[in-house]
């Protein structure tokens, strides 16, 4: 199952040549691992300290140990000091695989 998952964050000003800096290392280091398939930063029209990571992968489990890597969460915290808020992260499948989920609603 293909899952997407968006990553929302809210930058400090003055601080997105370092948050850039490290969300490209989160890229980078993303490639290598199993099941990433492609990711792409967003930044929002009305409001550029707010920007949305888009990435794909295959299988959720492939998601979930990346977003627990503890090389990830290193990186993470680091910047978390140039962000507004905390980061949010929501994960979608594709719809092909509705009627699997609405077994469980």
């Amino acid at each position: 199952m293909v899952v997407k998952v968006m990553i929302k964050r809210k930058i400090k000003e003055g601080k997105a040549r370092e948050v850039f800096a490290l969300l490209n290392k989160f890229r980078s280091d993303a490639m290598n691992q199993r099941g990433y398939i492609s990711g792409e930063t967003l930044i929002n029209h009305d409001d550029p300290m707010e920007i949305l990571v888009v990435s794909m992968w295959q299988g959720m489990e492939n998601w979930l140990k990346w977003k627990e890597n503890p090389e990830r969460l290193a990186n993470e915290r680091l910047l978390e000091k140039w962000l507004e808020g905390p980061t949010i992260y929501v994960s979608y499948v594709y719809s092909t695989h509705y009627a699997q989920f609405a077994k469980k609603i």
